[in-house]
């Protein structure tokens, strides 16, 4: 690895308090990767042999079953996922792909479980890195169990803006067949309640969105501290 990529990963707060020594032992067998946008990196059901770190680019987690598949996160870069699996020794819950081009630092797990039972930092920064996931999996059911088709896209695009420039133009990062399948719709779905958007001043132009009325489209989405964070 260079040493920007050393500086990059040292400042991931799962890494920032660990020793130097144990630092070093842990990223002497880690791979770092560049991948093409579209290929498949781990499938659900294989044991979970790394944790993976994404550093650049973007990646989908998607499951399967009964012929059906749905998106369940899009992660971008800096990103740590697979870490219950690693922890547990157990087998991926979800395959994952890279929509974009990503560089993705994929560290064994048994050099994890090796360093964390003497680095008593790096086990609590991993126990907090799980609680965090784990909590993020919580909204995520919240969100899906709690809001229609409607709240929960008003909703993403209110949690867009303000990750943007929170001046109400967004540009999606998604492409839409790609969102509708995050948000739990089909496309067609989709299409339609951004259709529906448009009496709370939602303008769409492509991949390209303006909310025109931000108090309109709050009060529809009604957005919960507890599952969307401070968006307003």
């Amino acid at each position: 690895m260079h040493d920007d990529d050393i500086l990059a990963i040292r400042g991931i707060s799962l890494f920032s308090t660990m020793s130097d020594q144990h630092f070093d032992d842990l990223f002497q067998g880690a791979y770092l990767q560049a991948f093409p946008p579209q290929l498949e990196l781990i499938v659900e059901g294989d044991p979970a042999d790394f944790l993976h770190i994404l550093l650049e680019g973007t990646v989908e987690l998607f499951s399967s079953a009964n012929d059906r598949q749905a998106t369940i996160f899009v992660l971008r870069s800096i990103a740590i996922y697979n870490v219950s699996a690693v922890l547990e020794n157990a087998v991926y819950l979800m395959s994952a792909r890279t929509l974009s081009k990503a560089r993705i630092l994929m560290i064994p797990a048994r050099d994890l479980h090796n360093v964390m039972e003497v680095d008593l930092a790096f086990a609590n920064a991993m126990a907090a890195e799980l609680a965090k996931r784990y909590r993020m999996a919580i909204k995520s059911l919240k969100e899906h169990r709690l809001r229609s088709g409607i709240e929960r896209l008003a909703n993403y695009l209110l949690r867009a803006n303000a990750q943007a420039s929170n001046d109400g133009r967004i540009e999606l990062t998604e492409d839409k067949r790609k969102l509708a399948a995050l948000l739990g719709m089909t496309p067609e779905y989709l299409s339609r309640v951004l259709n529906n958007l448009k009496d709370y001043g939602v303008e769409v132009t492509g991949n390209k969105i303006h909310l025109k009325n931000l108090d309109a489209l709050v009060d529809l989405a009604k957005p919960n501290a507890l599952i969307d964070g401070k968006i307003i």
